[in-house]
């Protein structure tokens, strides 16, 4: 029978059995017999381990745009997966039911799935990618790592749909075999961060600086919570953040609808993500996206120079030419991102 325990990287050990995690940006602390924020790495006798490698909770067969990932193989599917676990607390998280795990959820009922094996599914169904998505791919490092060499080694891409918040060590070390991530900027808002994430906003802004500089595909997602990061002040900053990056990074403002601990907040208006897409071309942005609502128009791709229509999507769905590399035939202008002739 495989061992789907396995000792964790990026730790160091403490006195008293105590291990120090170094994976994400919390660096917890852990005594023997706990585990760490995320719930899924746990001491034992002063070594720390992934208990969720191996153990799949979620997969599907999803179109590349529901990441959301607009310019990177668009009109690909990614075969999609996750473990239990997360190292935010979101009050707002649609995933609650796998991400949030406590001491008593048990984990040895998840499908004992090996690397090996997520690979050849992914061929086999003839997607372009795997997706480390649905709950946080940092939590289940070494599961994904494993994972993403030998997807590379067999010409598949790898893509992280994340919040943030890995230490620079372990994204530098996955790099070379990660080729995009859809990075979560939530708000630019320390306290919110704090309130509503159980976490800190400055690391996710230097991840996602990092991300960049290490020529990773990058696009943002900014859920538009209404009274929470609707605010026009806030809005412009998060798009003068990625303009300071780079123009061309795609940010798309998605529509928040009542969930988990945030039942009680109304849920988006297009006319909020419009709104929020508008302030993003008037900071400078080239690719500002709407979600999770309708909106043709904020769903479309558009030629930087000339503004002709590239790429046209509807349920998530994109209609592009076969072997579409990003030119526009009108104008000669070309699209930022990864395409399939790159």
């Amino acid at each position: 029978m495989l061992i789907f325990m396995k000792e964790a990287l990026y730790y160091e050990a403490l006195a008293d059995q105590q291990v120090r995690c170094g994976l994400c940006h919390h660096g917890c602390i852990i005594r023997c017999g706990r585990r760490g924020i995320c719930g899924v790495r746990e001491n034992r006798d002063g070594r720390l381990y992934s208990l969720v490698y191996g153990r799949l909770t979620a997969e599907a067969v999803d179109p590349i745009e529901k990441k959301p990932l607009y310019h990177f193989l668009p009109g690909s599917t990614s075969f999609s997966v996750a473990t239990r676990g997360c190292n935010f607390r979101c009050l707002h998280c649609q995933n609650c039911t796998i991400s949030q795990v406590t001491s008593d959820v048990p984990l040895n009922r998840d499908r004992e799935t090996a690397p090996q094996q997520l690979v050849a599914v992914a061929r086999g169904m003839g997607c372009k990618s795997i997706s480390y998505t649905y709950t946080e791919p940092t939590i289940f490092y070494e599961y994904a790592l494993d994972t993403a060499r030998l997807a590379a080694a067999a010409g598949l891409k790898n893509v992280f749909v994340t919040n943030g918040y890995i230490t620079p060590d372990p994204l530098r070390e996955i790099a070379p075999v990660l080729d995009a991530a859809n990075i979560d900027l939530k708000f630019f808002d320390e306290k919110m961060y704090r309130e509503v994430c159980g976490a800190h906003l400055q690391p996710v802004l230097d991840t996602i600086g990092l991300y960049y500089e290490l020529g990773i595909w990058i696009e943002i997602t900014t859920l538009i919570i209404p009274e929470h990061n609707d605010d026009d002040e806030q809005l412009r900053k998060i798009a003068e953040f990625i303009a300071g990056l780079d123009t061309a990074i795609p940010w798309h403002v998605t529509g928040f609808y009542p969930v988990y601990k945030l039942q009680h907040v109304p849920p988006a208006t297009v006319a909020m993500l419009r709104r929020a897409r508008r302030i993003g071309y008037e900071t400078g942005l080239k690719n500002v996206y709407t979600g999770n609502l309708p909106d043709d128009e904020g769903c479309t791709t558009y030629c930087p120079e000339c503004r002709a229509e590239l790429i046209v999507r509807g349920g998530r769905r994109a209609l592009v030419s076969s072997g579409f590399d990003g030119v526009c035939e009108e104008c000669g202008g070309r699209l930022a991102g990864v395409f399939a002739t790159n």
